[in-house]
């Protein structure tokens, strides 16, 4: 399975306790020299690259930012509506007709780019909700996430694009819409009946890992339905967006994970597990390298599982000969 990274990663670690980041002599970099710095620390361990347009990566830069990826590929581009403080309060869902229909030019803009670069597009709606109760129009916020979604999908449809949508409960709205794989669904299932069927799930683990969703159970439900699309690598402890080091935590979870996965076929129509990683106060070539090599364990793991009789066991829901097979795949008795 190819590999894919978020340059995030490189960059100063700011949060909203330590605005300068953790990391403040990052903060002057341009996006070629993060990615000059991931490319040589990396290597051949990351086979393509993520960014947000336009804040990280636009026609501005395209041809710097092409010379130091040396040969790996931009695999993904992300909506960058979050890091614009006129989408405060929303962006497909403002309660002003002007910014939303700014946000749509800018998001279609991003799909055109997308297109241009042979990309995928990643939606990542943070933005999109509220934080009161009382505060937002409910039934008018929804149906202008769904029809600016949906414009988007139609967009992303004319230029060959695959969408990916990406969920997560909170921050930095409060209560983000689309905040779990069933709002997820609800969305797709939307769109599908609109005719548009180029719409996928970005799982990203520590999403999911927030919610209490199982990763497993959910990467084999949209593996059923065709809308698995791609993978957010990363761990944490639950209670919020730590992006660290994936199997740092929520081991047992990425174990299962991986089975799942290998049972989906996925990787093999070219799907890539992406990277999102957020290292704090760690240097972020040896987390992201961590993150890898990790990774390649867990699957190493899952590999050596007796797949036909942990389906037996699965059959009739025995957990005891089912962690045998687990403990035995890892040298255990």
């Amino acid at each position: 399975m190819k590999t894919s990274l978020g340059i995030w990663a490189f960059g100063p670690m700011i949060t909203r306790f330590l605005p300068v980041g953790y990391k403040p002599e990052l903060a002057g970099e341009t996006t070629a020299e993060r990615v000059g710095r991931a490319v040589e620390g990396l290597g051949d361990l990351i086979d393509g690259y993520e960014f947000h347009y336009p804040q990280e990566l636009s026609e501005d830069n395209l041809d710097a930012v092409r010379e130091a990826l040396d040969g790996h590929d931009i695999y993904c581009i992300a909506s960058g509506l979050h890091l614009d403080p006129r989408f405060g309060k929303g962006g497909l869902v403002s309660p002003e007709k002007a910014t939303r229909s700014e946000a749509l030019a800018r998001t279609e803009s991003a799909v055109d780019f997308a297109g241009e670069l042979g990309a995928h597009f990643i939606i990542w709606p943070g933005i999109e909700g509220y934080n009161y109760p009382f505060q937002a129009p409910y039934q008018d916020s929804w149906a202008w996430l769904v029809d600016g979604i949906g414009q988007a999908a139609q967009r992303c449809k004319e230029r060959g694009v695959l969408l990916f949508l990406e969920h997560k409960n909170s921050e930095p709205a409060m209560k983000i819409l689309m905040r779990n794989i069933g709002m997820t669904l609800h969305v797709i299932h939307k769109l599908r009946a609109q005719g548009l069927d180029n719409v996928k799930v970005n799982m990203d683990w520590q999403h999911l890992i927030m919610n209490r969703e199982s990763l497993a159970e959910y990467a084999a439900l949209l593996a059923a339905e065709d809308l698995l699309g791609h993978q957010h690598a990363n761990s944490g402890w639950g209670d919020f967006d730590d992006d660290n080091i994936v199997g740092a935590t929520a081991f047992m979870e990425t174990l299962e994970l991986a089975v799942e996965l290998r049972r989906a076929g996925y990787g093999d129509g070219g799907e890539r597990l992406g990277f999102d990683l957020y290292p704090y106060t760690e240097d972020a070539v040896a987390a992201v390298r961590r993150s890898v090599l990790h990774w390649q364990f867990i699957e190493g793991v899952a590999a050596r599982i007796d797949d036909g009789a942990l389906r037996e066991a699965q059959q009739t829901k025995d957990a005891i000969r089912a962690y045998e097979l687990v403990y035995a795949a890892m040298g255990g008795e």
